[in-house]
């Protein structure tokens, strides 16, 4: 099975533009609306038997390429690359697994087209900027294809595609693809994904809210500018209609007094009313460990119950690790220290293990490959895990919660869309309906069933816009 190769007969490239019913706000940048990216890609193995997988992806250019830089100017630099990137997708041989081929692209392809991109744009042969675009928002832009090669794959052996990572699918173990860190036993030889996935994954998650930096807290708060469209506003109402246990709190990391006080203003609000566990999110825009230490003991002292249930505190720093080399051990030792956009690779989570970070946030949207290789080494190494939400919709949404579901997470899945664009989702909810609402807390994937990722896209009943680009082989 693993020797099989293949080729990409076609690829359809879509962007489908959605707009948010609130502002969601990312560090310095407000979000109001979103391209997502979704490929359609046909795949064809040595017997010419072929399938169509799907892989979607919001571009969301305030988390990927934070800048002063216009935003269109972002967006349009994305899908350019988008383009690029498609082009060596169409000409490349896959051999093997998914894992396999996604990760030789990884590793070569998607770094020779990063780099010339790079440079052609510094020389002017693109629309002329600043600054480079980062290695984050080329991850971003590829995971879409590579989500469809997943995919396809399963739908053309006929199988879910969790279970093909298994070392009867593998042309070999995970010692061909990332190294131990050097000061401990582990060793990946003879180790496979399936070693390290969970066994019997859940159909039931609990289900993280985000607490956005600009969402409405206290009806005082409020500017009758809201929508009216039959959704919740204010906290207390999400919390009530959906039965929240977790709410994730993103602060500003540059002001520590308004940090400290939304904090234990969504803990008093929240606790009471029946909310088990809190996480703080301070986007990279901190910029030295004393800033996070010094609200956590405050919290300790002032507000002992709203620490306890403090969870983890999520990416407070720049997340290129690799310039800045903070040691973070002290801000650790108080609570789980998760890396988000630092979590490129099995690399990056080495290097963060090495700076005193504990636990690794996953998103399918730095592609399907990366993620399960990272959760790989990760619990080898006894590294906790967490899935993060890009604020998924539509098809996005499935092989995110399938992540969370495989990986064993620390608690549950962070899940948002329904909070930003719940319209946007519809035609898929009708036929997963459990994981584009919360309920008692928490989503139902008992819907996902079938191969590939278990899209059921033919069920599905999305008027697609007519395609950016088709090309084929």
């Amino acid at each position: 099975m693993a020797s099989r190769s293949f080729r990409i007969s076609r690829l359809r490239l879509y962007s489908i533009p959605i707009r948010t019913r609130i502002p969601l706000k990312f560090g310095s940048e407000t979000l109001t609306s979103v391209e997502c990216f979704r490929v359609g890609l046909s795949l064809v193995d040595e017997q010419n038997n072929s399938a169509e997988g799907w892989g979607e992806t919001p571009l969301s250019v305030q988390w990927v390429w934070p800048s002063p830089a216009p935003y269109q100017q972002r967006l349009e630099t994305l899908q350019k690359f988008c383009r690029d990137t498609a082009q060596r997708w169409i000409s490349s041989r896959l051999e093997g697994h998914p894992l396999e081929s996604g990760y030789d692209f990884i590793e070569n392809s998607l770094r020779q087209v990063f780099d010339r991109f790079n440079k052609e744009t510094r020389h002017g042969q693109h629309a002329p900027r600043a600054e480079p675009m980062p290695w984050l928002a080329a991850l971003v832009s590829n995971s879409a294809f590579d989500l469809a090669l997943h995919d396809a794959y399963g739908r053309l052996l006929g199988k879910p595609i969790y279970e093909t990572y298994r070392p009867e699918y593998l042309g070999g173990d995970l010692a061909g693809f990332m190294e131990p860190a050097p000061d401990t036993g582990v060793s990946f030889r003879n180790r496979y994904p399936s070693d390290y996935l969970v066994k019997s994954p859940a159909k039931t998650l609990l289900a993280w809210h985000l607490v956005g930096g600009l969402d409405p807290i206290h009806p005082g708060e409020l500017t009758g500018g809201e929508p009216a469209d039959g959704h919740p506003v204010l906290l207390e109402d999400w919390i009530k209609r959906d039965g929240l246990k977790c709410l994730k709190i993103k602060l500003r990391g540059t002001d520590e007094k308004w940090d400290y006080q939304r904090l234990t203003q969504v803990g008093e609000l929240a606790l009471p009313l029946g909310v088990e566990w809190l996480t703080a999110d301070f986007n990279c825009t901190v910029v030295e460990p004393g800033y996070v230490n010094e609200i956590l003991d405050r919290l300790q002292r002032e507000h002992r119950e709203i620490f306890d249930r403090l969870l983890y505190v999520e990416q407070p720093f720049a997340y290129d690790l690799e310039r800045d080399r903070l040691d973070v051990h002290s801000v650790s030792s108080r609570k789980p220290l998760f890396l988000d956009e630092s979590a490129h690779d099995w690399r990056m989570i080495r290097l963060g293990r090495d700076l005193g970070w504990t636990g690794v946030a996953l998103k399918t949207c730095k592609t399907q490959t990366g993620a399960i290789l990272s959760a790989c080494w990760a619990r080898a190494h006894g590294i906790q895990l967490m899935v993060q939400d890009l604020t998924n919709p539509m098809l996005a949404q499935v092989p995110h919660v399938l992540l969370a579901s495989h990986v064993g997470t620390i608690m549950g899945v962070e899940t948002n869309s329904m909070q930003f664009y719940p319209e946007a989702s519809l035609p898929e909810a009708n036929v997963h309906p459990g994981i584009y609402q919360r309920r008692e807390g928490a989503i139902d994937l008992s819907s996902i069933t079938g191969p590939g990722f278990g899209y059921r896209v033919e069920e599905i009943r999305r008027v697609l816009p007519p395609p950016l680009e088709v090309l084929r082989d």
